[in-house]
């Protein structure tokens, strides 16, 4: 299949291209810069000029915490450019593969606690949580044949993400001080990439929850990056109240994968497994950069 990637230049983006070609498709990249997905007819333009079979869709704004001063800039890119992709796609003939976030449930924990079914009612929190769920319902109430596909804490190649912000800020200041309060799944493009590669295809269309398993809170995962790349570094835990973001965050947003195993799939493994495949891979690229800008940076 011919399979355009919109937000190419992203962590998962440079993911799954590699991922598609070793399925044997035809992997089209497109960037940001190459494809604005907010500007009206871009969209269409670009599938006119591909013709793709499927779109996965891993751009987006996921500036979580500058979403709250800037709304307009993260509906553009999550819900307004969804629907004009989802539009082009319908018109086209293409099926959509949309990724979006565990951040759509910003409620209450489940009591008693479990991983969020793929039918549970989401409730956002937050202008990014707002705008993805609303893009998700652009997906769900459009017109293209699609996969929603919801995911966590992603991380991978040159980031940003956690894992390069925990390496560089343990060695610039020697403690780290990490939220204990918020459980998640650490989720590697590494692991990721290669099950939407697979799911597209499936023709099975509908809402997916794809993470690694297990769970963790930030603290947690933090301990484990720190000792993966072998510095002794203390981590203090603190509150999400002490931490003081702009934007809430989810207190429990571990998702369930029943319908990817309902398509005979295994889990993706677990977010340990992930974690050592990402130092592994990048000890010497990203994460050895973003060691030496901390030491850079050490008082």
């Amino acid at each position: 299949m011919r399979v355009l990637v919109a937000g190419a230049g992203g962590q998962l983006g440079r993911a799954l291209v590699p991922a598609l070609t070793a399925r044997g498709h035809e992997p089209v990249a497109l960037t940001r810069e190459e494809l604005d997905l907010g500007i009206a007819g871009a969209a269409r333009a670009a599938l006119d000029r591909v013709r793709p079979d499927v779109v996965v869709n891993a751009a987006g704004y996921t500036a979580v915490d500058r979403a709250e001063t800037e709304p307009e800039a993260a509906y553009r890119a999550n819900q307004l450019a969804v629907r004009h992709l989802v539009n082009a796609c319908a018109d086209a003939g293409a099926a959509l593969c949309h990724l979006s976030t565990d951040f759509v449930f910003g409620g209450p924990p489940p009591d008693p606690a479990h991983r969020w079914q793929e039918w549970d009612e989401p409730e956002p929190h937050g202008v990014y949580a707002q705008s993805k769920r609303d893009g998700e319902l652009e997906v769900l109430h459009g017109r293209a044949s699609a996969y929603l596909v919801r995911t966590a804490w992603l991380y991978g190649a040159a980031g940003p993400n956690f894992v390069l912000t925990m390496c560089r800020l343990a060695r610039r200041d020697g403690r780290l001080r990490v939220v204990r309060d918020q459980q998640g799944t650490p989720t590697w493009t590494g692991h990721l990439a290669p099950a939407l590669a697979r799911l597209v295809e499936t023709r099975a269309f509908g809402v997916y929850h794809l993470t690694a398993g297990g769970e963790t809170s930030w603290w947690g995962f933090a301990r484990a990056i720190v000792a993966g790349v072998g510095l002794a570094v203390p981590v203090d835990p603190i509150s999400t109240a002490e931490f003081g973001s702009p934007a809430p965050r989810p207190q429990r947003s571990v998702l369930a994968d029943g319908a990817w195993r309902g398509l005979g799939e295994a889990p993706l493994p677990a977010w340990e497994v992930g974690l050592s495949g990402y130092l592994a891979e990048e000890g010497t690229g990203a994460v050895a950069a973003a060691l030496a800008a901390g030491a850079a940076a050490a008082p």
